[in-house]
């Protein structure tokens, strides 16, 4: 450790740390701007300045090394002489439109300027002009005139987002930050560059001209989105939500979200809201009270009960929906006799599963440790769409020397070097897999598998995941979906055992993991999510699921159904249903989800409910009551929890003995290496749920074009 005085105080840091590192460490706080504690050090904006003894000038904090007996003094007149003035020349040509910038309030730029900005300015020149810049539908660049040139946003793109998107132009007073040969930001993390530039140069083009900063309530949730669980800050004005933002937690989301977590809200006030319950009359939609919609739904399932059997009622149930809510799913099912309830819409392999019931598939290691990998196998993902956030983590762990290596349909760009790529239509993803485990298998003399055939691609992934320490074998939503899934497990597993790698899914939604704990699968003779979707029910409950795209299975089977029945915050399955219920979307409830890494976290309602909407909970607490079944009397969302995880609050990780990845396969048998007969379903980035669908400026973006393209030319 290096020993150095600051402002007086004793202050040890490793070698090699900034000045700058020293302060944060003290709680010491230098002005600054382009300096950011997840970014590399740049040294543009001089704002840091400090007085080193014996320095012949003022250094930048952030870019000077402590060396020992270092003394430092960060409020001496020769400091606050140097951040004055360099603050007068940052102000020379900023415009003076903070009464109409949408980041008045929280701006680092006008923050500072009271304390080291002067009353006045001496420079009397027209100040300069940069012209506005057209980047995509999330990220207004309307007003560049104020960019200070810290470049924050430039150094995201290239070290976070793993794409150099923005860049500088031009030198001196003619430098500009833009996007090159009008391109446009499409980077899937795009929304960060707005929260860490330090003036409104860069501002969310949905939220522009929407509040102020100071108008708006702060309220924390959780994602409900992909399987990262990212920690939120909701900002609500007039119980309208108008902006999210990301509440930084090191050990899941770090201070980054992805772009489907920040702009989805558009969804919540989008025409398409349900409002009140429906009822199908004679092919004609009637608005109806609670009490007619609940006691209709509890008559009918009554009614297909006796006509049919329970094994005639069936729950599909979105895996992006609460644990509470998953569990009373189940608990209402069950209690009508039936063992038919499945949250696993897209699977077409249900027989892999955890096994003990009450277990579930997991990530198999903490997430923060995917940025400290040194050899990772990824199997069937589309990684850097799927999860943005997970991609950004092992980004960062490439960086420093990590080998990724990939077992998929097609290469595609991850904005991180890929080491070694097994490209294998996904019909023969088992025998490719298998060809890597026969080349583990080479390499440390011990017996194959199976038999299958080794290509050099195979042997440069077996030896990669032989070398190194950290290591890790990650199965993607493909995988997870693939028609012979328990297949890939299997070999994973074996490869895993011999080279010393963790197995574990990367699960595809917030509450995948938490849909397993529940049991929002099928028990003992249920049907599937795929057999109930081929016609094998009478009556059935669509919780925030749209099956025609959500399902592998589509929605066809439904149609021939006494009753569908459909819980959601939209004007969803029109077609299909005969009754709509309102339910609250994760913004107007609380609840709890289950991540990727096993991790319980509960959040709280940040607005009322919009119109008639209500709690799902709440909904299939008194269709409970109603159906006379024991079990519902929780008055919260709190006891629900409580009485299905027991023991656990929120910020508790699931112990080891729920979370699974084991198979009681050692391998995949020469059958299983014939070719599947069907892709996985897997859905796109900006199509994951009905949040997303229906967000507006989500669907704007080239990612959500090119699947629209994609989807069409797949019907055709």
């Amino acid at each position: 450790m290096v020993e150095i005085e600051l402002d007086g105080q004793k202050v040890e840091v490793p070698p090699g740390s900034m000045v700058m590192h020293a302060a944060e460490k003290a709680g010491t706080y230098i002005p600054h701007f382009c300096y950011h504690k997840k970014l590399s050090i740049a040294a543009n904006c001089r704002m840091c300045l400090v007085d080193v003894e014996k320095a012949p000038k003022p250094m930048p904090a952030c870019a000077t090394p402590v060396t020992m007996g270092m003394i430092v003094r960060t409020k001496s007149d020769k400091a606050i002489k140097a951040q004055q003035s360099v603050m007068e020349f940052l102000l020379i040509n900023h415009p003076l439109d903070c009464p109409i910038c949408d980041q008045g309030g929280e701006c680092q730029l006008q923050d500072l300027a009271v304390g080291y900005g002067g009353s006045g300015s001496r420079y009397e020149e027209e100040k300069r002009v940069v012209f506005h810049k057209e980047v995509g539908p999330l990220i207004s660049m309307e007003e560049m005139s104020r960019c200070i040139h810290c470049t924050r946003c430039v150094r995201f793109g290239q070290e976070i987002a793993g794409v150099m998107e923005l860049g500088m132009s031009h030198r001196g007073e003619h430098a500009e930050i833009e996007a090159f040969v009008g391109n446009t930001v499409d980077s899937e993390l795009s929304g960060n560059m707005i929260d860490i530039c330090p003036v409104g140069a860069l501002t969310s083009k949905p939220f522009r001209y929407q509040a102020r900063t100071w108008e708006l309530s702060r309220r924390k949730s959780v994602s409900p989105h992909d399987s990262t669980g990212a920690n939120l800050i909701v900002q609500v004005k007039n119980h309208k939500v108008m902006r999210v933002v990301p509440l930084e937690n090191e050990a899941i989301n770090e201070c980054w979200i992805a772009d489907r977590d920040r702009f989805s809200y558009e969804a919540l006030n989008g025409e398409d809201r349900l409002t009140a319950p429906m009822l199908k009359q004679g092919g004609e939609w009637q608005t109806v009270d609670w009490q007619t919609a609940l006691e209709y739904v509890a008559n009918g399932l009554k009614q297909v009960k006796a006509d049919h059997g329970a094994n005639a009622i069936g729950v599909l149930a979105s895996p992006h929906g609460t644990v509470e809510e998953l569990a009373l799913a189940g608990a209402l099912v069950r209690g009508l006799g039936s063992e038919n309830i499945d949250s696993r819409l897209r699977h077409a392999d249900f027989a892999n599963g955890a096994g003990v019931a009450g277990s579930a598939r997991w990530l198999g290691m903490p997430i923060a440790a995917l940025s400290t990998l040194q050899r990772v196998l990824v199997v069937g993902s589309s990684l850097r769409k799927d999860h943005p956030l997970f991609a950004q983590r092992i980004r960062q762990a490439a960086r420093k020397g990590c080998q990724v290596s990939l077992l998929n349909a097609q290469a595609q760009d991850w904005a991180m070097p890929i080491q070694h790529a097994v490209l294998a239509d996904s019909s023969v993803w088992v025998a490719a897999l298998a060809g890597i485990a026969a080349a583990v298998a080479s390499e440390i003399g011990v017996q194959t598998p199976v038999a299958a055939e080794v290509s050099e691609a195979s042997r440069a992934v077996a030896r990669s995941l032989l070398s190194g320490e950290q290591k890790a074998i990650l199965l993607g939503n493909a995988a997870a979906h693939h028609e012979k899934a328990s297949s890939l497990l299997a070999l994973a597993n074996w490869i895993g055992q011999q080279t010393g790698a963790s197995v574990g899914y990367l699960t595809e939604a917030a509450n995948t993991v938490g849909a397993q704990l529940v049991r929002a699968v099928p028990g003992q003779g249920g049907l599937n999510a795929g057999q109930m979707l081929g016609g094998g029910l009478k009556a059935a409950l669509l919780l925030n699921t749209e099956p025609a795209q959500d399902c592998a299975a589509g929605a066809q089977g439904l149609r021939s159904a006494g009753m569908v029945v459909t819980l959601s915050p939209f004007k969803a399955n029109l077609d299909i249903s005969d009754v709509l219920l309102p339910i609250a979307p994760f913004t107007e409830t609380s609840g709890s989800f289950v991540n990727a890494e096993g991790r319980l976290q509960s959040f709280h309602a940040v607005v009322r409910p919009l119109g008639d909407t209500r709690p799902a909970w709440k909904v299939l607490r008194v269709l409970g009551n109603l159906l006379g079944l024991p079990g519902f009397d929780a008055d919260s969302s709190q006891a629900v929890l409580a009485a299905a995880l027991p023991g656990l609050s929120s910020g508790c990780t699931i112990d080891a003995v729920r979370l699974s990845n084991a198979d009681a396969r050692a391998g995949a048998s020469a059958a299983d290496l014939n070719p599947a007969t069907s892709p996985p379903c897997v859905a796109s980035i900006y199509q994951l749920d009905a949040l997303v669908r229906r967000a507006h400026s989500l669907q704007m973006t080239s990612d959500a074009r090119m699947a629209e393209v994609q989807a069409q030319g797949a019907r055709a």
